[in-house]
């Protein structure tokens, strides 16, 4: 559906949505295109390939945890009242999925980004025949097949804006194809047997098979899932027996996990430091070196090669 016919159905919707009215959708089918994200992560990929011809919002911000994240009322407002809602999907919002789903039955056009992936480039998730990782970000590789939907999809809401949509798409997939030999280049300096990525939650599987790294999180793939008592002195085991330098905590899960780990494995008689923190399931803060997905990239590169080759940049 085009931006024309889709301004018809949201005013329905949005009706519908905020339970009496609650305003109607800004704008018509002039000026900017009006596009919702859900995740920092989706949001940069959207400002990125639609520039100055899309009016972004985005519901999560910096330091997020999409797994937890409830949509508020006025978050299922400006979803109703977007012309374009685009999400990473694969159930990493995964108190979203129900209101997700009601938006793309009545009208709004919806995309999942992550979704894009080849079935056969997904990681699966132990016990669960049907679902898959839905960390595909940090494989640059497969992100990528992210952007070239999102160019493609915005094509399609907004043909009128086709040709910079293409120009800035293309564009972005090559700056991801060279940030992609960036970080192996980097993760060569890692002596091989350091090569181990000790995290609060498992979100770096992709990471650790497209870059060469053992991955283990402390917590499940969603951190809605706890870590028990035997969970942290399994792990601490593997730390000390490794002899590894570093674990590392993360911008949107509680240090508490990680903090917890390090102590057991002091009691075990091993050393260990926090490394640093990564940013996992969102971006950094405005302003600062990983606001963007490639500055984010480069920050948890640099932290993690930093950590566990002894240098530092």
């Amino acid at each position: 559906m085009t931006r024309g016919r889709r301004t018809l159905v949201s005013i329905g919707l949005l009706v519908v949505a905020s339970g009496c009215g609650g305003g109607q959708p800004t704008g018509g089918t002039d000026g900017p295109l009006r596009v919702v994200a859900t995740t920092s992560i989706v949001g940069d990929l959207v400002r990125s390939i639609g520039g100055d011809a899309v009016e972004l919002r985005t519901l999560m911000g910096a330091g997020v945890d999409p797994h937890l994240y409830k949509p508020s009322a006025g978050n299922v407002r400006a979803m109703a009242s977007a012309e374009f809602l685009v999400y990473s999907g694969l159930h990493l919002e995964g108190k979203m999925t129900e209101v997700l789903t009601e938006m793309g039955t009545r009208g709004v056009e919806t995309l999942a980004v992550a979704e894009c992936v080849p079935a056969d480039r997904l990681l699966g998730i132990e016990g669960y025949d049907t679902l898959h990782d839905p960390h595909v970000w940090f494989d640059v590789g497969l992100w990528e097949y992210a952007a070239a939907c999102l160019r493609d999809g915005l094509i399609r809401v907004d043909p009128e804006h086709e040709t910079g949509y293409r120009e800035r798409g293309d564009a972005l997939i090559a700056d991801f194809a060279a940030l992609d030999a960036w970080v192996r280049e980097r993760i060569a300096e890692v002596p091989e047997e350091r090569r181990v990525l000790v995290t609060a939650h498992d979100a770096f599987s992709y990471f650790g098979q497209a870059y060469g790294m053992e991955v283990r999180g402390l917590l499940g793939v969603s951190t809605a899932a706890e870590a028990g008592t035997a969970d942290v002195q399994e792990l601490a085991g593997f730390i000390a027996d490794r002899g590894l330098p570093a674990v590392f905590v993360e911008t949107s899960v509680p240090p508490r996990f990680i903090e917890a780990l390090t102590e057991a494995v002091v009691a075990r008689g091993g050393r260990v430091t926090i490394g640093g923190s990564l940013y996992s399931d969102a971006l950094g803060s405005p302003g600062g070196p990983a606001e963007t997905y490639v500055g984010t990239v480069r920050a948890n590169v640099d932290t993690i090669v930093g950590a566990l080759s002894g240098s530092a940049e």
